[in-house]
């Protein structure tokens, strides 16, 4: 959810510790803080700032904080209001410093039994528990290495840690449990984030810690134990992904960018996978063919975003290939009783691969009987990833803004090509396959065609400037669009939205209708289209204003009431890709018009590691 970066180094390390922020502040945050111990010093210089990185940078150059060892963070609030009292580090007698993602399940208990033993609290957090617990245990007179794998025993819930110990400058110490981190490794120089993007600018080298790993951190070198404190050897990694991922380029922000990108990022997740006639199962991995044999009902467990794209999955997989689909929110999944049909794929969705409760019902499936679990995720390194049987990786690249675009359509991508494996096993006909193929290839040019509508849709965009309410209809597959059309505009720019399947605008969506409601429609050229007509009818008939996406073959009339944008011709199996692209442009551009912060919009994080 949060950002932590650490550094050991024969340098100043707090440029690479601000620098690493900066490169975190896509995940969202409220506050930051670095604290860091000067060279020949025995105590920490803290600096914490509520707000953006840039007054957290401000106010170390007027403290000229310097240090060859120190710890930096972004926090998002879990426990404790945003405010720099709560902000990380936190600290524990000026002799341990710790930063912290994920949320301590029993740190009241904790900060009960540590009041009691004398230790008064500064903060509001769970964090503060960890400092003050690893302290106590150096107090009784253990060694740092031990004092902090005595506290991990003792803490339930999700974490990854840094921590610093003002008598030992010459290590760091890091762990995760259900949080994910990552050791960068370097020449006389260590490093620890939370996002290998944040070190991409000292070291291209990466260790990608296991669940339960502990890591100690010299100048010298890195030693990694496992969950039983054994000794173990990661692999060391090179990043391969383009550094300038980062960069916004020419384009005003990262979320334009990563919309124009999506022609790229969807042929390189079609790279490699399909011949000119069908789609190469074996991309799933060696056991692929075993398990996708077996298969008689999927269950899609995702979030936010990828819970749309598993929606229209559902659509799909019970059409093309005719066997009962299941899709939830991950968080409901995990707290229901959960009755598992017969040889079962439970497909996981993710674009980072850290989210908490997708990664918690995973697990949880582990033991429900499931025939095999099946990832979809974008980061190759990522928890999820490695906890899966099969795994389906998008190539979307980092996608820096909070509101996700490539990581959707990539999804889609993705779960189609799946279902189409799936498909091949019940019968779909060779020709029908090779049909989806086919456009498939040409899907990368025909959204680069629908990105040509920008100019259009930020003239579209000005007719929202003024609105509050605005209402998303869709049929079929095109309802989950308009789900993930409504919650970009909602997520950036602020406007309340929400979507209906169209045929339930009579059973009481009707009664908000007026003049000034905006009702948004995705009208492709499909055999529910005739239906839309007559709920689009029923629309204006209230004094609604339409704005149509529309089929030019679709035959919707611009009126007084009704604007239409004609989106080019598409394959059926594809509409719920391609009318994705201008729902997101709609949102962008009216998002600007308001002025709001488009790439870290109000009380949202890019990747979700917390219940």
């Amino acid at each position: 959810m949060c950002g932590i970066v650490g550094a050991i180094a024969n340098r100043d390390v707090t440029g690479i510790l601000l620098e690493g922020l900066r490169r975190l502040e896509y995940r969202g945050y409220d506050s930051a803080g670095m604290a860091v111990i000067e060279s020949g010093q025995d105590h920490f210089e803290r600096v914490r700032r509520e707000g953006k990185v840039q007054q957290l940078a401000d106010a170390i150059a007027d403290e000229h904080l310097t240090g060859m060892i120190g710890v930096a963070h972004t926090r998002w609030a879990t426990h404790g209001v945003p405010s720099e009292r709560n902000a990380h580090p936190h600290m524990s007698n000026d002799q341990i410093a710790v930063v912290h993602n994920g949320i301590i399940e029993n740190h009241e208990s904790l900060r009960d039994e540590l009041k009691a033993a004398g230790y008064q609290f500064t903060s509001d957090t769970d964090t503060e528990v960890v400092a003050h617990l690893i302290h106590y245990y150096r107090n009784a007179g253990d060694e740092l290495r031990l004092a902090v794998q005595k506290t991990i025993m003792r803490l339930e819930g999700a974490f990854a840690l840094g921590v610093v110990d003002s008598s030992q400058p010459d290590r760091l110490i890091a762990a995760r449990s259900g949080s994910p981190l990552v050791v960068g490794v370097g020449i006389g120089e260590n490093f620890i984030a939370s996002d290998q993007l944040a070190l991409l600018q000292v070291t291209d080298q990466f260790i990608f810690l296991d669940e339960g790993d502990f890591v100690e951190l010299t100048r010298e070198g890195v030693v990694v134990f496992d969950d039983q404190l054994k000794p173990v050897q990661r692999p060391v990694t090179r990043f391969d992904h383009h550094v300038d991922a980062a960069d916004k380029g020419t384009y005003r922000h990262f979320m334009l960018k990563e919309i124009f990108e999506q022609p790229q990022v969807v042929k390189a997740t079609l790279n490699g996978r399909m011949t000119d006639k069908q789609v190469l199962e074996q991309t799933l991995g060696t056991a692929a063919k075993e398990i996708l044999d077996k298969v008689q009902a999927v269950q899609i467990i995702a979030c936010g975003t990828s819970y749309h794209a598993g929606l229209v999955a559902r659509y799909w997989i019970e059409d093309l290939v005719g066997i009962p689909c299941q899709v939830e929110v991950a968080s409901e999944y995990r707290y229901r009783k959960v009755v598992v049909a017969p040889n079962t794929l439970f497909v996981t969705i993710s674009q980072s691969g850290e989210t908490a409760d997708t990664l918690a019902a995973l697990r949880m499936a582990k033991s429900m009987g499931y025939l095999a679990s099946l990832g979809i995720c974008n980061v190759a390194t990522s928890t999820l990833v490695r906890e899966s049987d099969l795994v389906m990786l998008t190539q979307a690249g980092p996608e820096i803004g909070v509101a996700s675009t490539k990581a959707f359509t990539t999804q889609l991508v993705a779960l189609l090509l799946v279902t189409l494996m799936l498909a091949r096993r019940q019968g779909l006909p060779a020709e029908r396959e090779q049909r989806i193929v086919t456009a498939l290839h040409q899907l990368p040019d025909l959204l680069t065609e629908v990105l040509k509508l920008d100019a259009n849709i930020q003239l579209l965009s000005e007719q929202f400037a003024d609105k509050h309410n605005a209402l998303f209809l869709g049929r079929g597959a095109m309802y989950p669009v308009s789900m993930e059309g409504a919650l970009k505009l909602k997520e950036i720019s602020y406007i309340h939205a929400e979507a209906y399947p169209a045929g339930e605008l009579k059973h009481g969506p009707l009664a908000l209708v007026d003049g000034d409601m905006p009702v948004i429609a995705v009208a492709p050229n499909n055999e529910l289209l005739d239906k839309l007509k007559s709920n689009l009818q029923e629309v204006k008939a209230r004094g609604g204003v339409l704005y149509v996406f529309a089929d030019r073959e679709a035959s919707v009339g611009e009126a007084e009431d009704t604007r239409v944008l004609v989106i080019p011709p598409v394959d059926d199996i594809l509409e719920p890709i391609v009318y994705t692209l201008p729902l997101q442009l709609l949102a962008y551009h009216v998002a600007v018009l308001k002025g709001t912060d488009v790439d870290q919009p109000r009380n949202l994080a890019k990747s979700v590691t917390v219940e």
